[in-house]
Parts: structure tokens; sequence; C-alpha cells
């Protein structure tokens, strides 16, 4: 048994094949519940006859396996894309919206038109054409899994490259996700051109601003 728990299997796949589906993409979000960085939906169309192992819901997998695991499902699919929403984008769209958005930049990208798209979890954000929606797909759907690590690896390279020009919030440790360190820099500091203020926590925070830098770059 792995210890990243069971395997996704390709048994919605199949059975969308089996009535006429020949495009059937999995899609997947990424960093809708971050302070900082874009939003990004991974999108994966996957063979029928080959198959990589290892693949799980990127969040069961830690770090470096994910790094390992990101060249291989990218050279497996069939197509693939990560579609992308920017902070700015989410605070003037809201996150529903921006979602919306990253998921029709990531399908606008694959180069094929899917046939059928299955969605993690309960609320149909691609918003077009035919999807399923599938609750913990992304431990269950082997595409959806495949778009999750994906659109993870491809975030963290994005949060790990922001890090050194804003050193105070440790991007490279916490992506940009909620922790005490990350909420105490803000508090310090106050949020990066790379924050999303939108956030009600961010309408809570006061900081000093002789010493923060709300809209310009933290100096290293």
């Amino acid at each position: 048994m792995s210890p990243y728990g069971a395997a996704p299997t390709l048994a919605f796949e199949r059975e969308a094949w089996a009535v006429g589906h020949e495009v059937v993409v999995g899609v997947d979000e990424v960093g809708r519940g971050a302070w900082a960085g874009p939003l990004m939906v991974g999108a994966a169309l996957l063979p029928k006859g080959r198959r990589v192992y290892g693949v799980r819901d990127s969040k069961a997998l830690p770090e470096a396996r994910r790094e390992e695991l990101f060249s291989k499902v990218a050279n497996w699919c069939e197509a693939w894309a990560v579609g992308e929403a920017s902070p700015a984008e989410c605070d003037e769209l809201g996150m529903a919206e921006a979602q919306r958005l990253a998921t029709r930049r990531a399908l606008s990208a694959l180069g094929v038109v899917p046939d059928l798209v299955l969605v993690d979890g309960n609320w149909d954000f691609v918003g077009t054409g035919s999807t399923r929606r599938i609750v913990k797909g992304d431990a269950v759907c082997l595409s959806i899994s495949a778009a999750s690590v994906l659109a993870k690896v491809t975030r963290d390279r994005i949060m790990r490259s922001l890090a050194p020009g804003f050193p105070h919030y440790e991007f490279q440790a916490n992506k940009g996700y909620p922790c005490w360190r990350h909420k105490m820099a803000l508090q310090a500091y106050g949020p990066s051109t790379v924050h999303r203020r939108s956030w009600v926590f961010m309408a809570s925070l006061s900081w000093d601003m002789r010493r923060g830098r709300v809209t310009e770059e933290v100096e290293l």
C-alpha cells in the first residue's frame, strides 16, 4: 500500500469513453485558498493505452515527489495546460469568476475541444459544454489527479520564483498560503503587490505604514 493512499483510477474516463466521449479532460484548481499569488487551474487529457504510476492528488504528495512526477505526467498526457488568474484578477472578479477565467484559459490552451470535462468537487466551474462533477475527484479520478499535479507544481514554481523579491513573506515555504509566519509578516509589512487584497482578513490588518511597503516590492 502506498504511503500516499489509494491510487486514482481511470474508471470515470472509461465510463465516458464507453458512451462515445473521445476527448475526456480532467480539471482541478490550485491556490483558491491562498493569500498571495495566482489561482491556477490544470487540465489534462490522458491517453487510453498508457499509464504513469504514482500519481495522486497533489495535496497528498510531498513537494519533492510532485516535482519528480511533473515531467512524467506532462510527457504522458496527450495534451495538458495550466490556466492562471492573477491576484489582481482574483480581487477584481471575485474568486468564483477568477476560477472560471483560469479554467477557460487552461481549456483554450489545450489545443483540443473536450467532449466531456471531469471536474473536481460539487461545483461546475467550467460552465460550458458537457461536464461531470466528481466529489473528491482529485483522489479518485486519474485525469483530475494529473491535472492537480500539473497545476500545483506550476504554481509552486511561480511562488518560489517570487520569494527573493518578497523575502519577508517566505513564499518559498508557504507558497502564499495562510500560516502564522505569513500572518505575522502581513501584520508587520502589509500586503505586497502579489497579495489578494479583497480577502476579509486583509481588511482587519493593521500595520505601520512608515515601515511597511504596501504597493511596492520589499527590498532585499
